[in-house]
């Protein structure tokens, strides 16, 4: 099959997006899909969206996305379909705006983690929209869902949002769990001597991300803290932070900084950092899917995270970790955590994992944890 790649920006830059982009096309090429990339798409502001952005922002205290106009996607559709070979056989972007306006008829395929409305309201970029925005965004999406061949998503909450709110045939949308953006090399006796080798005197928890107060990251700390002042020695290790998120940061929390996975040293640093992990702690308050969780996975990590967007689709409740409603209390989890670990630790009992598949595409199966 030949497929045109398409994204607004550098598919071969795995900073983008998570890496999901990049990942999605090894995935692609891995099956013996011939790729042609269509990036780096540019649409320019222009007086009148800035006009607006400043209307909407200080005259109504509302926000306003140039994103979501019409006159974007169709700029998108112009320059891919300039630079479209007749002779592909279907055109897969991760994303539902850059092909929402494609004349071609070549069949279009787009593979993403949300809808705009699922969005709307979840994320705070998404909250407090004007009603401009709120109605091309919604006219944006329709149009995406009605002229696609398909419509994938990476989980369950996502595809129910697009059936819900849109007119669409559910025979043409799908759900594909994303998996772990890393280089599946690591065997089951790998994993097994990883869990093995983490210390049974100190349970490591693992906070990554850039957004300390959506993902949970206060809660962290004090899941953290609880833990230790049970007396179960407890070391809260964050990563992905530019800033540390507390000044001074208590003894107990390691602050690795930001870590770039696109050089094999950061990668390397990251890898040793889950591998040496007990726990992923992802209380995330809104989460379209959280990437992390299935890289700590596919290190034999579980993880600990909240209930919310398509986190449960990753998380399977005493599998690969477990999930808890927003309202749950730092105490619950950590006692939960403080069991699980001297369970595990006292008897070193630890299943052996079925086969695993880490490419994305697939979340995998993970060792049991419970």
């Amino acid at each position: 099959m030949k497929i045109a790649y398409v994204t607004t920006y550098d598919a071969s830059d795995v900073h983008n997006w998570s890496g999901l982009g990049f990942h999605l096309a090894n995935a692609l090429r891995n099956e013996r899909a011939e790729m042609d990339y269509i990036g780096n798409l540019n649409v320019r502001h222009d007086k009148l969206t800035r006009i607006k952005k400043l209307f909407y922002s200080k005259a109504l205290g509302q926000r306003y996305q140039y994103q979501r106009e019409p006159w974007v996607a169709e700029g998108y559709a112009d320059q891919i379909e300039s630079r479209l070979d007749p002779s592909v056989d279907c055109i897969v972007s991760p994303g539902s705006i850059p092909i929402a306006k494609i004349r071609s008829k070549i069949p279009t395929v787009f593979y993403t983690d949300a809808t705009f409305a699922g969005m709307l309201g979840f994320y705070d970029d998404f909250s407090n929209l004007c009603a401009e925005t709120i109605r091309n965004g919604h006219r944006l999406e329709q149009e995406a869902l009605s002229s696609c061949s398909l419509a994938i998503y990476s989980s369950d909450w996502a595809a129910k949002t697009a059936i819900e709110n849109y007119a669409v045939d559910p025979r043409k949308v799908r759900v594909i769990p994303f998996g772990a953006n890393v280089d599946p090399n690591r065997t089951r006796e790998d994993i097994m001597r990883m869990i093995r080798s983490r210390p049974t005197d100190v349970c490591r928890l693992l906070f990554l991300g850039v957004d300390w107060q959506r993902k949970g990251g206060p809660l962290a700390l004090e899941i953290a803290e609880r833990l230790n002042k049970a007396g179960m020695k407890t070391e809260l290790h964050i990563a992905g932070l530019r800033q540390p998120p507390v000044d001074p940061l208590p003894d107990f929390v390691i602050d690795h900084g930001f870590i770039s996975k696109s050089t094999p040293e950061g990668r390397k640093q990251l890898d040793e950092l889950i591998a040496g992990s007990h726990f992923m702690v992802l209380m995330s308050k809104a989460e379209a899917y959280g990437l992390v969780l299935c890289e700590a996975n596919s290190f034999g990590v579980p993880d600990i995270a909240s209930n919310v967007g398509g986190i449960p689709t990753i998380v399977r409740d005493e599998v690969n970790g477990k999930v808890f409603p927003l309202q749950t209390s730092a105490a619950d989890i950590a006692l939960y955590i403080a069991n699980l670990f001297r369970t595990t630790t006292a008897t070193k009992t630890w299943p052996s994992p079925p086969s695993m598949n880490t490419s994305s595409g697939s979340t995998g199966i993970y060792p049991d944890v419970a």
